[in-house]
């Protein structure tokens, strides 16, 4: 699991323009104006292929708004502007430095475990899940970013398991690791999911390998 950085807004650095990055993103739908009710499990909010990553070491950066008009206006062809938990996000897919000129910065998540050269799909999502909740084992066709917003997750991994929670670390887990999710705490967990997935595959897949949790999520009876 690797951390983000939890720091104040900066603007953009001279000479290091978004674009120098070589990405290129064109928009696989656009994102949804707003997510009314909150559905159990994850949501999709917006997609967006993903074309000629670098091999600078990439983050997933997390800004809001005060408004959906304030984020348009920064957004470049190379971000997506979201609306859900009662915010406005700029999420962008960059390099370590990158900033956009406005807007408070919540969290840069990364690096990312990417394959230069391949073709992948940035699947952005909400997730809202009871205490209880627990999906089933599977795992994505590249890395996944979970940035945990209220309550607390639990992802059990054939290497232990690693903890999301409000006002902590995020998760990160690289792809093609197999992986179940339950929901633990007291309260409803709300987090904001990244799934960067190879572009022929869809963003959540079974298992390629037999695998029987431990259970280490669960708490014994």
């Amino acid at each position: 699991m690797h951390g983000s950085d939890l720091l104040p807004r900066q603007r953009s650095l001279p000479g290091k323009p978004f674009t120098s990055l070589c990405l290129a993103f064109a928009f696989g739908m656009s994102a949804m104006a707003s997510i009314a009710a909150e559905k159990p499990g994850a949501n999709a909010l917006t997609t967006v292929s993903v074309i000629g990553l670098t091999e600078v070491p990439i983050y997933w950066h997390l800004y809001t708004y005060p408004s959906r008009a304030a984020a348009d206006a920064t957004k470049a062809p190379q971000s997506a502007v979201v609306e859900t938990f009662g915010k406005v996000w700029l999420f962008a897919l960059a390099e370590s430095e990158w900033r956009p000129l406005t807007g408070t910065r919540v969290a840069r998540i990364g690096p990312l475990r990417i394959r230069p050269g391949v073709r992948y799909i940035a699947s952005y999502m909400q997730a809202a899940t009871s205490p209880g909740f627990q999906t089933d084992v599977h795992q994505h066709a590249g890395p996944e970013g979970l940035f945990t917003l209220s309550g607390e997750v639990c992802i059990e991994t054939r290497d232990g398991k690693l903890i999301g929670r409000a006002g902590g670390e995020p998760v990160l887990i690289d792809g093609d690791i197999p992986m179940q999710l339950t929901s633990v705490g007291s309260g409803v967990r709300r987090s904001l999911v990244l799934i960067l997935h190879k572009e022929q595959q869809p963003w959540k897949v079974p298992a390629t390998r037999p695998w029987v949790p431990k259970g280490l999520c669960v708490k014994p009876n």
